[in-house]
């Protein structure tokens, strides 16, 4: 597997996500299976397969984040401070040239982001569209209704 970038925040997401796996959620989760055992014929036993396959869903969560944060590459955003370069790890400000709309977005490794809280995967059109460019710089990408204008604004690292 290849590197994968991630910020320390993405990588201690996802540690705290596999404590929360193993601590809770396997717990739960073997005790459903020893209870649906206790109702009897296997077989016809709904509770007990649901079970069985939240566990194996478990099993695998847990593998896949392991598996990423084994083969992840961790960026210190903090030490990018006064960079005025968008790279990866950025947090972006920006305004929308045809409408006014301001939007903000941190540039992150794409298995840790998440277009609700703002974190956009490096691999996005947004994010390739953004690298390299500076205060004041306009971002052009296609959207699938034309192209769109992003004025950038502002360019911080935390």
């Amino acid at each position: 597997m290849k590197r994968v970038p991630l910020t320390i925040a993405g990588a201690e997401r996802m540690r705290a996500e596999i404590r929360t796996l193993k601590v809770e959620a396997r717990p739960r989760v073997v005790r459903a299976i020893s209870e649906a055992r206790g109702h009897g014929d296997l077989k016809e036993n709904a509770e007990y397969h649901a079970a069985k396959e939240e566990q194996g869903f478990i099993e695998g969560r847990i593998r896949e984040l392991e598996s990423l944060l084994s083969n992840a590459e961790i960026i210190d955003v903090g030490r990018l401070a006064g960079n005025k370069k968008v790279v990866f790890g950025a947090i972006v400000s920006l305004v929308d040239e045809a409408d006014g709309k301001a939007s903000r977005y941190q540039i992150v490794g794409e298995y840790e982001a998440d277009m609700k809280q703002g974190l956009i995967s490096i691999t996005s059109p947004l994010a390739r569209a953004l690298i390299g460019k500076v205060e004041g710089d306009v971002a052009s990408f296609v959207v699938p209704g034309g192209e769109k204008n992003l004025e950038i604004v502002r360019v911080e690292y935390l």
